[in-house]
């Protein structure tokens, strides 16, 4: 079965009910496009033939170089805060929405590009983005969607056959990604620096249709929104948290209005545990830590709440007052989720109250933190202590009286291990196989990439062979840096 771009329909809702907040543009030309990885079962989802993307039209198509009649690509406009300063016009300066994708079951779905180019919102980039960054992307996306956690997908990283300049010249690539949609609180930063209220308006009505409809029919639809956004943004972050995924640069233009992760540059999943584990090499002042994830979501909800103001009510201090209390729900729902979410890492039964169960948690993240035990790798082995197996974990501390101290309450409150295991994975993406597979990769062998894909996208399921792929870093890996890609 082909799919041939003639037939292949691609809808440009954004487009049209937005068009202030894009600009029409085309993918920029590559010399000599190679697919590099395509994910069949993502395409297959998308009601798109695998053998077709990765015909020539396929990859074409993949690219932004050949897109189906009628479709409109466009570059989005966004502003954001960066590291906590506004920037007011953003955009996409090396990134093209293609259209959207209708699925079978109704669902719309954006079909994006990064690396595709220049735009009028490059401010001077080259638009343009290497293998690596690209593949970091994929994987680690991949990888949070086997973990349950919302997120964008990727459908393809295809090579253009052109160098991109950066510290050295390293092979180009475009990213095919698939979301949801692409609405940021920063999109809605720059809607309403325009001061133009309808234009607001109409962009939250696009969202609350796309994401949010049980708001329209409240009696304030537009604090509906805010409190929609809010609530799933917490159980977000809490899964974050949960699994110790840094996301690395949450500036508000990466927090979606859907409540999927979003733009994956400098991130990385925690190995030993630590609050302030920061990765990216820009953030010297660790604002965007591990530990402050919870706290800047909530400051960019904030921000989301200002650009609402004029739509909640007319007076302006009662619409500070509406947004400023249903911010205060954030916290709240976050606490709820992650408090769920670590009774049922510690495999918790439901009748043990949280007397018992706060300090339980509490205490064993000081534990993890004095002994700097790997998260995740921890979390498994607890399972087997439940079992009755306790080495493992013993093994990591270096306070062991106070982790036996500790062991001897958990285990007196019965924790199931079944349960545990279905919430703790076995496998995440750890830093030094993500740099051996992408440093592989950009030298021409991909076989290192397609094997961690397969191992962290079905993460809680324990295969023989797949050992080093549950183990932490060795020593000599050093502290690890990421980037942001650009």
């Amino acid at each position: 079965m082909s799919t041939p771009a003639s037939t292949f329909v691609l809808d440009d809702l954004f487009a049209r009910d937005l068009p202030e907040m894009s600009v029409p543009w085309q993918a920029a030309n590559a010399p000599a496009a190679r697919l590099v990885v395509l994910n069949e079962s993502l395409a297959g989802d998308l009601g798109l033939d695998p053998e077709w993307l990765r015909s020539p039209d396929g990859v074409g198509f993949l690219i932004g170089t050949s897109v189906p009649d009628g479709a409109r690509p466009v570059a989005q406009a966004y502003a954001g805060h960066q590291f906590g300063g506004l920037v007011p016009r953003l955009g996409d300066g090396r990134a093209l929405l293609l259209g959207e994708i209708v699925t079978d079951d109704g669902r719309r779905r954006d079909v994006h590009l990064k690396g595709s180019g220049a735009t009028p919102f490059s401010r001077g980039g080259d638009g343009l983005a290497a293998v690596g960054p690209m593949l970091r992307e994929y994987v680690i996306s991949e990888a949070m969607h086997g973990l349950g956690i919302p997120t964008t997908r990727s459908l393809a990283v295809t090579a253009t056959g052109q160098q991109v300049f950066r510290e050295t010249p390293l092979p180009g690539a475009v990213l095919t990604r698939v979301a949801s949609s692409h609405l940021r609180v920063g999109s809605f930063v720059y809607a309403a620096l325009t001061r133009d209220v309808g234009l607001l308006r109409r962009l939250a009505d696009h969202a609350i249709a796309r994401h949010h409809p049980e708001a329209a029919n409240a009696e304030r639809p537009y604090l509906a929104l805010f409190e929609s956004v809010a609530a799933v943004q917490a159980e977000l972050i809490a899964r974050w948290m949960l699994v110790g995924f840094v996301h690395g640069v949450m500036n508000t233009d990466n927090m979606t209005i859907s409540g999927e992760t979003i733009d994956y540059g400098p991130c990385a999943f925690m190995d030993a545990f630590d609050p302030v584990t920061v990765f990216s090499s820009i953030d010297h002042a660790g604002r965007y830590a591990y530990g402050n994830q919870p706290a800047i979501a909530a400051w960019n909800l904030a921000r989301f709440a200002e650009t609402l103001l004029s739509l909640i009510d007319d007076d302006q201090d009662r619409a500070i007052e509406l947004a400023t209390e249903a911010l205060g729900g954030f916290g709240p729902r976050y606490e709820a989720a992650w408090t769920t979410g670590m009774r049922a890492k510690l495999g918790l039964p439901t009748d043990v109250d949280e007397a018992a169960a706060g300090p339980l948690v509490t205490d064993l993240l000081e534990l993890l933190a004095g002994s700097h035990v790997d998260y995740t790798s921890f979390f498994r082995s607890l399972g087997a202590a439940a079992r009755g197996d306790a080495e493992p974990a013993r093994g990591v501390f270096i306070d062991l009286a106070g982790f036996d101290a500790w062991l001897g309450r958990w285990r007196a409150l019965s924790p199931d291990a079944d349960a545990m295991d279905r919430v703790n994975p076995i496998y995440v993406p750890r830093n030094h196989l993500v740099e051996e597979a992408l440093t592989a990769a950009t030298n021409g062998d991909v076989e290192p990439f397609t094997r961690l894909v397969d191992v962290v996208t079905s993460p809680y399921e324990e295969r023989e062979g797949l050992q080093r792929y549950a183990e932490p870093a060795p020593e000599d890996f050093g502290n690890y840096r990421t980037f942001c890609g650009t």
